[in-house]
């Protein structure tokens, strides 16, 4: 239902304004939570997926270009509240300079089982403790283009519908399956060999034959400057490098990820 706001402290509008993406993670109480998804492709890919849009907060500038998306989400459900605001309006509820395009307001949807995410995988990929939000959706992009079947995220990781990280993956957060483990054992328990990304110094090198020809693989990602936890390196099965030049003795943690995806993409029937 398209509706013209004429007041900025409508009571719709504080999901906008008043809630961060951590409280909204646990709004309203006893629900899954929800989430904000920003730019119409985002939007779409989230409501793709499945995800029920609450609201649909959208410039007049905006809005023509979006009518597509403006129908679909009507068509999910003629009484969702459409919410239509001059620039001003959105610069002074949302506190953005420049806008790039509509924000909707999801329900989260209930995330898949490690056995459900895992079946008939063989490339996924373990993020402990990022929590830089750029490189989260960047993974996730990389994860989406190079064949990577799951993502798995540990406890200290930074949520991937966050609004940051699901932008930055251009909405890829959506088409990734993913979920939460709290370590790497569950998915050796599975029949998945662990290879850390780690300076370790009987590390194998990424271009390594031996790496190709193994039929479940997790990669082990962790946080740029710390990187991963010395119990994390000594649980996985191995040591992973990229072969570097110039002194160079890494790389940002989403080029790592997009290096280590392509060379290790499962190349199986």
């Amino acid at each position: 239902m398209i509706e013209r706001i004429e007041d900025v402290n409508d009571e719709r509008l504080r999901f906008y304004s008043k809630f961060t993406d951590a409280q909204l993670m646990n709004y309203p109480e006893g629900s899954p939570g929800m989430f904000i998804a920003e730019s119409r492709l985002v939007i779409e890919r989230a409501m793709k997926a499945g995800a029920r849009p609450v609201s649909l907060f959208i410039e007049d500038r905006w809005f023509e270009p979006s009518r597509n998306l403006v129908d679909a989400v009507e068509a999910i459900d003629a009484a969702t509240p459409i919410l239509r605001v001059t620039r001003a309006q959105m610069q002074e509820v949302t506190g953005y300079q420049v806008t790039r395009g509509p924000l909707a307001v999801f329900m989260r949807p209930e995330l898949p089982t490690l056995d459900k995410l895992l079946e008939g995988a063989h490339r996924v990929a373990v993020l402990e403790g990022i929590t830089n939000f750029t490189n989260i959706g960047a993974i996730f992009r990389s994860a989406a283009a190079l064949g990577i079947d799951a993502i798995l995220i540990t406890p200290g990781c930074h949520d991937p519908l966050y609004k940051r990280a699901s932008r930055v993956s251009m909405g890829t957060v959506f088409q990734v399956p993913w979920g939460r483990v709290d370590g790497i054992e569950e998915l050796q328990a599975r029949g998945f060999t662990a290879a850390a990304l780690a300076l370790e110094p009987d590390a194998i090198a990424l271009d390594d034959a031996a790496l190709k020809d193994i039929d479940k693989l997790a990669l082990v990602l962790g946080s740029e400057g710390y990187g991963l936890d010395a119990a994390t390196i000594d649980a996985c099965d191995m040591s992973v490098i990229i072969p570097m030049e110039h002194e160079v003795d890494s790389l940002n943690v989403a080029a790592a990820s997009a290096v280590a995806f392509w060379e290790l993409r499962w190349r199986g029937e």
